[in-house]
């Protein structure tokens, strides 16, 4: 739990204070009072009266109550340090940076049990163990540095780790990113990332609180919370930018099917994200670069305009863009040649707009108003100017700052001369704003934010699913394993997914009859085997009665084939649709083109069931293939409401089948009529 003792101390006790501010016990201590905190403070070391000009007392016992406790000792000694402040000198809240407790050892696990016990009986808060602490603008509870500034309009930061979260504190300094608060819940033992998010959406003031959260997040323990926590702040204004470190590929060891090799336990966390509508990161600079591009205006399309006085970085930053899926159109007609008639002679105004080295001040300005005011096709800028050295930036950084404050349109800086130029530079940034030194990070990022959708709706779409006749195929099944190819076809039926015709049997007439009703050419496939094609399993294009009897022969005398399966040989865009079920997540919906783009280069997106027609659009769009999807090059589309349908009953048939533990529809093929199932495959487990 968290209470207001934990967020603002009326009075604090560091256990394990020192004089010498070079161990975690004295730099709390100093971190403290350089903070100037207001209430009453006080220290507990036993060979010490005084500490840093502060009382201290030789023992927890002597020491008055106190709201919060700091403790900084060996962790032998903590079980009985809490028990006697929480229970005697109502302390309730304990920020623990000891370590050595369930990160290290089974001994240290019951130790933290312990503790953890203690601190619930009496209702109180913990922050840690192994942690660094808690700052915000009531205080500095923390051993390290550096301690950032902090106001009203800066970041809320939640790190599972300590010395990652200075790490990503360092970067956000050099930006000029600000601080609203910074929490290190260490082990998480009572309080872990979800439970800070989830107080800070329940006590959200949209006047008073930050709208902006960077996380650092080693394990997600609870994502249900974690999903309502975060769709709900950023309903409510604000933005979330994340790090899920720890992916692995561990899932692909035991995979059956494409579903398994591609579902990682980084899937799940990728759906969650796209659910929740956090921004996604991948390295410190990232999530610090989303995280100032949070505090600039918010931009309101995908059309940049690059102004620049170096070719190069422009160009880098236009092609970093462009790899985003971000425009960066070009600017021509008779406003364009206006603009270039008032700036030097050899400036270039297409886009990027390049007004030389030369280029002074007022042509920034002049860049600018024009593409504030002349311009209609763009939605942003992005100003990258710095210095070789022989002039000052001054005055062109005023300029900047001025036009940053005046324009509704957004307006990026990218001042990359923070040595050249370095006092100019943080003149800028005293100023309020934020840095962008790298424009390829930037041009990255920004790609990001604005390819991250809104948070989804997580209600279930009942609509074409017949869940009573599903739950009854599901309660009957046999023993976990792989679905018969009558029971998939009978479940995705119920689930309103279109299957292709098809008979299974080992009877040659049976077979024969079957072909000669749907009409040639047709597929043959083995049943039994799961990775048919690896074994020869698959015939396609089977044009005749001969043909069909010579592969019906040949495939019935592989090993483990229980049956022959024929289908009608349809024509059409190739299709993946897959679900695999991660624990504590729910099933994770993978939808993309077949073939080649599933099987090498793994073009899928990733939803969490159940889906939303919108968040299903969101991940057909967000595919590297959607052209395809779409129709290019004079060749027809995919009908992409019924692609949509199908993942959304998908979505809702794993909802009420929580047995399917991994399933492939590969191919799905969309043909002139319509898109059916073709070869499916479920695994489950009850």
């Amino acid at each position: 739990m968290i209470n207001q003792e934990l967020i603002n101390p009326q009075s604090i006790v560091v256990v394990g204070g020192s004089n010498n501010i070079h161990k975690p016990g004295g730099r709390i201590v100093r971190n403290l009072l350089d903070g100037k905190y207001k209430g009453e403070l006080c220290v507990v070391n036993a060979k010490e009266d005084d500490v840093q000009g502060l009382k201290s007392y030789r023992s927890v016992n002597d020491a008055p109550e106190t709201e919060m406790a700091i403790i900084s000792v060996p962790r032998n000694s903590c079980p009985e340090i809490v028990e006697v402040l929480a229970r005697h000198k109502h302390v309730r809240a304990f920020i623990i940076v000891s370590a050595g407790f369930g990160e290290e050892s089974h001994e240290g696990e019951l130790l933290e049990k312990k503790i953890v016990d203690t601190i619930n009986e009496v209702g109180a808060s913990l922050i840690g163990p192994n942690c660094i602490g808690l700052m915000n603008m009531n205080f500095h509870g923390v051993f390290t540095q550096p301690i950032p500034e902090f106001s009203l309009g800066g970041v809320d930061f939640i790190s599972s780790s300590g010395a990652t979260a200075l790490f990503i504190i360092e970067s956000a300094l050099t930006k000029g990113l600000r601080f609203s608060s910074v929490w290190s819940v260490g082990n998480s033992a009572q309080i872990g990332v979800e439970d800070a998010l989830e107080y800070m959406d329940r006590t959200f003031d949209p006047v008073l609180d930050s709208k902006i959260k960077m996380l650092y997040i080693e394990q997600i323990k609870e994502p249900d919370k974690l999903l309502f926590h975060a769709s709900s702040l950023i309903r409510k204004g604000c933005r979330i930018a994340a790090i899920k470190s720890g992916s692995t590929d561990a899932g692909k060891r035991a995979a059956f099917s494409h579903t398994g090799a591609i579902a990682s336990s980084d899937a799940a966390v990728e759906a969650l994200f796209r659910k929740a509508g956090i921004v996604r990161c991948f390295s410190r600079e990232e999530l610090t670069t989303v995280a100032c591009i949070f505090t600039l205006k918010e931009v309101k399309g995908k059309n940049c305009a690059v102004i620049t006085q170096a070719g190069g970085p422009a160009v880098m930053l236009a092609d970093a863009l462009s790899k985003g899926r971000l425009n960066v159109p070009k600017l021509e007609g008779p406003v364009a040649a206006e603009l270039k008639s008032k700036l030097y002679s050899g400036a270039a105004v297409g886009n990027p707009i390049d007004i030389i080295g030369t280029g002074t001040p007022e042509h920034l300005a002049t860049a600018i108003d024009f593409c504030e005011n002349r311009f209609d096709n763009i939605d942003l800028m992005m100003v990258i100017f710095g210095s070789p050295g022989l002039v000052k930036l001054y005055d062109t950084y005023e300029v900047l700052h001025k036009k940053m404050e005046e324009c509704k349109k957004p307006i990026f800086p990218v001042l990359p001369s923070i040595v050249t130029a370095g006092p100019e530079v943080k003149s800028f940034i005293k100023k309020g704003h934020v840095n962008f030194s790298d424009e390829v990070t930037l041009g990255t990022a920004l790609s990001r934010v604005l390819n991250t959708p809104k948070p989804m709706s997580t209600d279930i779409q009942l609509y074409g699913v017949d869940v009573p006749a599903v739950r009854r195929i599901v309660d009957h099944l046999p023993q976990s394993g792989f679905l018969s190819a009558k029971d998939v076809r009978v479940l995705l039926q119920a689930a309103n997914i279109p299957v292709v015709d098809e008979l299974v049997s080992n009877d040659k007439d049976e077979l024969l009859a079957f072909a000669k009703k749907v009409k040639f050419p047709v597929v043959a496939k083995v049943v039994g085997p799961v990775h048919k094609s690896d074994i020869g399993g698959v015939a396609l294009n089977i044009r005749s009665e001969e043909h069909l009897l010579f592969e019906i022969e040949r495939m019935m005398r592989i090993p483990d084939v229980t049956g022959i399966m024929v289908q009608p040989m349809l024509k059409g865009t190739e299709l993946f649709l897959g679900a695999k079920y991660e624990n504590r997540f729910g099933h994770v919906v993978l939808c993309g083109l077949g073939g080649i783009f599933v099987e090498v280069l793994q073009d899928v997106s990733y939803g969490l069931a159940p889906l939303s027609y919108e968040e299903t659009f969101s991940m057909i769009h967000s595919l590297k293939g959607y052209p395809i999807i779409k129709g290019t090059r004079g060749q027809n589309g995919v009908d992409e409401q019924q692609y949509a349908d199908i993942i959304v009953r998908l979505s809702t048939l794993l909802r009420f089948a929580s047995e399917i533990k991994e399933m492939d529809i590969n191919p799905l093929i969309a043909t002139d009529r319509g898109l059916y199932a073709v070869d499916s495959r479920i695994r489950i487990e009850k």
